[in-house]
């Protein structure tokens, strides 16, 4: 299966309230690794050192220091469309938290919205 296709695949699987997804990914050609780095480079994929992985991949869904996960789909879909294959993993997902933003001068009643709002 393609790499687009089974990320899609992961995300549809997650939790509506996912915050946070790390994945793995490994090539099945070592030899395209540095024309994979420039599609990669898109979603900031950090390369691993000494490690059976190629690259490490964070995934932001509504907030967060980390690619969208639109963008990282977009750079996998330019993997499959150069026939680049490889292997997605997923490491850790994360949910249940709440973007924390200064709130100081707002009634408590537009606190609570907001986190209600950014908890779904």
């Amino acid at each position: 299966m393609a790499l687009a296709d089974t990320f899609k695949e992961t995300v549809a699987e997650l939790p509506d309230d996912w915050t946070d997804l790390e994945l793995d990914l490994r090539l099945r050609d070592e030899s395209r690794y540095v024309e994979a780095a420039l599609y990669l480079v898109l979603c900031n994929a950090q390369p691993y050192s000494h490690h059976d992985w190629h690259w490490r991949i964070l995934v932001a869904h509504r907030f967060g220091h980390a690619a969208a996960a639109p963008t990282v789909e977009g750079a996998l879909r330019l993997l499959d469309e150069a026939g680049i294959e490889g292997e997605l993993a997923v490491r850790e997902t994360r949910s249940g938290r709440v973007e924390v933003v200064p709130e100081w001068g707002r009634p408590e009643s537009a606190r609570e919205e907001f986190r209600r709002l950014r908890a779904q």
